[in-house]
């Protein structure tokens, strides 16, 4: 039986009480702050006060522990809108938000079908916003719109900590690296990327997402009213 399906064991308040709810909360805690390298059954005990064997009357494995902390954050993505634009937008943002409060949501998202509530009912919202657009169309737009936002924010993630690895910002890696890009497009081999650093769009990570999700979105658009 599925972890969503599976009851919890009767309460003991003593000597701590325990649910579910309360070991993802905590888990999501440990790796709000230390990554997912931070979380095991054995440091949520720690971090609940308990024995880690009390924790398997919730949950059998950590694989049931991820399943669970990203389902818990699927409660942040709540997609909004009226007409299929809006809410695919909506979709886009309001994930790209959860993953920055939650970096290591963005090393599990595009796994396993999730099955959790949250994540069913995010679906379903988005599934119903479509209308009466063929599934021919539906299926394809919706799993582009996630393919693009999972490699959107697992950059952007993949930034920050960069930046925070290295102590350099992007601006201090420009200073640091322009100079050798100059001498490299000073030979001539390389011209549209010179054209592109030194004539093209320099857009903030905002402006560059939503960009990109508007591109697509006018393409899915095209594909609904051609």
């Amino acid at each position: 039986m599925l972890v969503w399906e599976r009851p919890e064991p009767p309460d003991r308040p003593v000597p701590a009480p325990l649910s579910r709810e309360r070991i993802v909360q905590a888990a999501i805690r440990l790796a709000d702050a230390d990554g997912l390298d931070a979380v095991s059954l054995r440091k949520v005990a720690a971090e609940l006060d308990v024995g880690p064997m009390r924790l398997y009357g919730y949950l059998a494995t950590k694989e049931e522990l991820l399943d669970l902390m990203v389902d818990a954050v699927h409660a942040e993505i709540r997609p909004t809108g009226d007409g299929w634009r809006e809410v695919l937008l909506s979709l886009a943002e309001t994930t790209r938000r959860a993953a920055h409060r939650h970096e290591w949501l963005a090393d599990l998202l595009g796994g396993r079908p999730q099955l959790g509530p949250n994540t069913l009912t995010g679906g379903e919202a988005v599934l119903a916003a479509m209308g009466d657009v063929d599934l021919d169309v539906v299926v394809p737009a919706v799993s582009a719109v996630a393919a693009y936002v999972i490699g959107a924010v697992r950059r952007e993630i993949t930034e920050r900590r960069a930046e925070r690895e290295s102590g350099m910002d992007q601006r201090q890696w420009q200073v640091t690296h322009g100079p050798y890009l100059l001498r490299l497009f000073a030979t001539g081999r390389f011209p549209a990327l010179a054209a592109v650093v030194h004539d093209g769009p320099h857009l903030d990570a905002d402006q560059t997402f939503r960009t990109g999700l508007d591109f697509l979105l006018d393409g899915i658009g095209a594909r609904i009213s051609p």
